[in-house]
C-alpha cells in the first residue's frame, strides 16, 4: 500500500465494525478496503454505498461479475480481474469459459443479452461520452428494463472509479485470489504487475 492505511490492531468504532465483518465473511479484510482508511471517515460511506448498489441490483451476482471483469480488462485493473475473474470460474463454469469472455466476449458463446449487456459495459468503461440512445434501444431490445439497464450502469462506473482509486493507493490482489495456473494469472494481468 502506497499510503498509511489502518491496520487490525489499530481499527476503531466504524472501521473496527466495517473490518469485524469484512473478516467474518472472507477471513481477512481485503486491500480493496483498507486503501480506504487513509481517509477514514470515507470507508463507511463507500462500503454502504457499495452495499447498496449490490445488495439492490437487479441482476444476478453473475452478471455483476461479467460487467465487473470487462470493466477491469479495460480500465486496466489487474487487482479486479484477478478477484472477479476467480469468482466467475463458478458462475461459468471453467476457466477456460473465463478465459473466453474475458479474450472475446462477443464469441465466448454467452446468450445475445449477456452481450449486449457487455458491450454496453465496456463502452462505458472505454468512454462513456459515446453512449447513444441506440445502445439503450438494443438493451431494451434484448430483454432489460431501464431499472436493469441503470444497475449495468452503476456497476460498470463504479468500478472505473475504485479500480483506478485501489491501483493509484496500491492495493494488491490477496493471495486467495490468484490462481496457481499460469496461464490465468498471465490473463488477468491486464495492468499493473504484482
Amino acid at each position: 500500500m502506497f499510503l498509511q492505511t489502518i491496520d487490525d490492531e489499530s481499527a476503531t468504532d466504524e472501521v473496527a465494525e466495517i473490518y469485524a465483518r469484512h473478516k467474518a465473511q472472507l477471513g481477512f479484510v481485503m486491500d480493496a478496503t483498507r486503501c480506504f482508511t487513509a481517509r477514514p471517515d470515507l470507508l463507511p460511506a463507500y462500503t454502504d454505498f457499495m452495499d447498496k448498489i449490490r445488495a439492490g441490483f437487479s441482476l444476478g451476482m453473475r452478471e455483476w461479475r461479467l460487467i465487473t471483469l470487462i470493466a477491469a480488462k479495460h480500465i486496466p485493473s489487474t487487482y479486479c480481474s484477478h478477484v472477479y475473474a476467480k469468482q466467475l470460474i463458478g458462475d461459468l463454469g471453467s476457466k477456460e469459459m473465463v478465459l473466453a469472455v474475458h479474450s472475446d466476449f462477443r464469441t465466448a458463446g454467452l446468450s445475445a443479452a449477456d452481450v449486449e449487456m457487455l458491450a454496453y459495459a465496456e463502452k462505458i468503461t472505454r468512454d462513456a461520452s459515446k453512449v447513444e440512445q441506440e445502445d439503450i434501444n438494443r438493451l431494451r431490445a434484448a430483454g432489460f428494463t431501464d431499472v436493469q439497464i441503470c444497475d449495468i450502469t452503476l456497476c460498470a462506473s463504479f468500478r472505473c472509479f475504485v479500480s483506478r482509486f485501489f491501483d493509484a493507493t496500491g492495493a494488491a490482489p490477496e493471495a486467495i485470489f490468484l490462481d496457481p495456473d499460469t496461464n490465468f494469472q498471465t490473463a488477468m494481468t491486464v495492468g499493473k504487475r504484482f
